[in-house]
Order: structure tokens, then sequence, then C-alpha cells
């Protein structure tokens, strides 16, 4: 038997997805406090990082579609974490921008990664090399197919 089998137990995606949901669900306990969603945490993370961006930046590091991220900076404007401003360069662009409460807000999170890493029981070791297998991953997946 190998991962190219119909057995559920083997693939190799049922397992991402589950892992993926399960550490979504550890995350609500910690993002609860703050007010935040696993989604809206991905976006501040990225904010906190680099603040003042285009949404098309934002988009590309987050991962999240327009689609996904509109409503979420919306619900996140509307709470006062954030302001999406026309750019002063291209007014068709918007450019978000945290606010003071948004700002505030880091260093309520700050315990979060620490505290994920002690829920998941994984080693700093095995948490790095799983990031470089998920990353690995991602990009063998966005790559255009290769022709069967």
């Amino acid at each position: 038997m190998t991962v190219f089998d119909l057995d559920l137990d083997r693939q190799i995606c049922h397992s991402l997805y589950s892992a993926a949901n399960a550490m979504i669900r550890a995350y609500r306990p910690l993002l609860d406090p703050l007010g935040l969603t696993y989604p809206q945490y991905v976006v501040m993370l990225s904010l906190w990082q680099q603040d003042g961006v285009s949404v098309k930046h934002l988009s590309e590091h987050t991962r999240l579609d327009s689609g996904t991220l509109t409503p979420l900076l919306k619900r996140l404007e509307a709470k006062g974490l954030l302001q999406r401003k026309h750019s002063t360069t291209d007014e068709r662009q918007k450019v978000i921008l945290l606010t003071g409460a948004g700002q505030q807000l880091k260093q309520q999170a700050l315990k979060v990664p620490g505290r994920m890493i002690r829920v998941s029981n994984l080693s700093e070791k095995d948490a790095i090399a799983l990031k470089h297998l998920c990353e690995t991953l991602v990009n063998a997946l966005n790559k255009p197919p290769i022709p069967s």
C-alpha cells in the first residue's frame, strides 16, 4: 500500500485537513480574549509585521483572496483596529493602516504563539520542520500543473 491507494488512513490531504481544523480550534480560546477569529488574527499578524500596506500586498502576504479579505477588513475596521484609506499615489487602491487600538492589541497577542507551541506539544525543531514542509507543499501545489 502507498499514499496513492484509496485508503483514507493513508491520505496526506486528510491528515492536513484534520490538522488544520484542529489547529484553528486550538487557537479559538487564545484569540477569543483578543476579540479575533483566526483569519482576523492572520491579518493582524501581517499588519503588525508591516503596517500601511495595500490590500493587494496584504492578500499576497496572508494568502487570503479578496473575496475573503474585504469583508474581514471591514469587520476589523468596525472593531476600530484598522483603517482603510485611499492611496495617495493611486486613488483606486486602498491602504490598510493600524489604529492605536490595533497596535496596542499586539501586546496582548504576544503570548499566543508560545501558548500554541505548548498546546501542540511540538518541539521547536519539529515546529520549524513542519512549517518548512508545509511551505514546500504550498509552493509545489501553487506551481502550474505538469501536463500528463
